[in-house]
């Protein structure tokens, strides 16, 4: 399952049909037709018996979702969704750091590969409230409207979502492969006057449990499951700890410590980010504890990126205390590029962010990470490859 979701064939929806047990009865005219009459038939078909597999997928519950992520150079980890009727394919990369869905439609994709055209949906519906929503890159603007989402074999009818037509003010739109972003995060955070995800999720009752899954492993394909986690990327017990703040999966952040340092109380939170791809922490906190590692800053447009010597990698670590347990990273688990002259860039970064640090995938990529929407809390394990055997 490379790229998620599979294809609506119409023999594969025919198939489908057939497996609800309701017998379709077509009458046959003997009246000849043209070749573009006999096109405009089966189009008319195949647009009834995607309708028919749409019902009854929204019925459905699927319990437990496994959804296949593509890994583009350990920087972003995305994976597909479909919207309307027939379904649209788009990339999308699932943000617990927000909370809307937005999709870029044909007009408004600047050059991407995959985008949602609400005049081909026969199930999309318009409201017309305006969406705008700010990232640290940039601002994306457009109009809600609600449609048929489904992630993998999971379906929610009349989900609220922004179809975009500017995100030009992205600066980094265009490196990254993904086209629209799911936000995973809590309703606070959302602008829409609909359900958030994980609101739709639990109204819905199609999983057994609202909570989900993230591995994100180094140089191989992630996976995200809905509804429960995989045990065989699961190499320890969960340590759970409290959301502190329901709009992004804030934590509590007890103390950070570089190598064998005293550990130091910064900032109290943490938020837990599969959206972001470094650890991120105040300017002036990130200094002092990648000076305390022997990192060094240089700074790139406004923000601080920490180099050091790659002999000298395997020599520092940094630790998160989060509900009373110790979370390490290595120095080797730290780096996230190998730069020229034997130097080393490390996955750490400091902004300006007030009082609150960013665990982000450098942090995820070690710690196989379980959000609990259902208890608010964020539960953290090793993780592991599928058929490693440490625990």
């Amino acid at each position: 399952m490379a790229r998620g979701l599979k294809a609506f064939s119409i023999l594969a929806v025919a198939s489908a049909v057939t497996a609800t047990a309701n017998i379709i009865k077509v009458p046959v005219s003997r009246t000849p037709r043209t070749a573009d009459a006999n096109v405009a038939v089966v189009a008319r078909l195949h647009d009834l018996m995607s309708v028919m597999v749409n019902a009854v997928a929204l019925e459905s519950s699927v319990g437990r979702q496994e959804v296949a992520l593509e890994n583009f150079h350990n920087a972003a980890y995305y994976g597909t969704i479909a919207i309307g009727t027939p379904p649209q394919e788009v990339w999308t990369m699932f943000d617990t750091g927000s909370s809307d869905l937005w999709v870029p439609t044909f007009s408004g994709a600047q050059g991407k590969e995959t985008s949602y055209e609400f005049a081909e949906s026969s199930t999309f519906v318009e409201t017309n409230q305006p969406f705008k929503i700010t990232y640290g890159d940039g601002t994306v603007l457009g109009k809600f409207g609600k449609d048929v989402l489904r992630v993998g074999e999971l379906a929610l009818a009349n989900f609220t979502f922004a179809r975009v037509n500017d995100t030009s003010g992205l600066s980094n739109q265009g490196v990254f492969p993904f086209d629209a972003v799911l936000g995973l995060g809590f309703p606070a955070l959302s602008d829409s006057h609909g359900e958030s995800f994980l609101e739709a999720l639990k109204s819905s009752g199609k999983v057994d449990e609202v909570v989900f899954g993230f591995y994100l492993p180094k140089d191989e394909q992630g996976q995200l499951v809905l509804g429960g986690v995989d045990p065989d990327h699961i190499a320890s017990d969960f340590h759970w700890v409290p959301v502190t703040r329901q709009m992004w999966w804030t934590v509590e952040l007890e103390a950070a410590s570089a190598g064998d340092k005293y550990p130091v109380r910064f900032s109290h939170d943490a938020i837990v980010d599969s959206g972001t791809t470094l650890i991120i922490g105040p300017s002036s906190e990130m200094f002092m504890l990648a000076d305390l590692m022997g990192a060094t800053k240089y700074p790139v447009g406004g923000t601080d990126l920490y180099i050091a010597y790659c002999s000298e990698v395997s020599s520092m670590s940094l630790s998160f205390k989060l509900g009373g347990k110790e979370f390490d990273l290595t120095g080797e688990e730290l780096v996230v590029k190998n730069l020229s002259n034997g130097l080393c860039q490390l996955g750490i970064n400091g902004a300006n962010l007030g009082k609150q640090w960013i665990l982000g995938d450098v942090f995820l990529r070690k710690y196989y990470t379980q959000f609990d929407y259902d208890q608010k809390r964020v539960g953290f394990a090793l993780a592991k490859a599928a058929g490693d055997n440490f625990v």
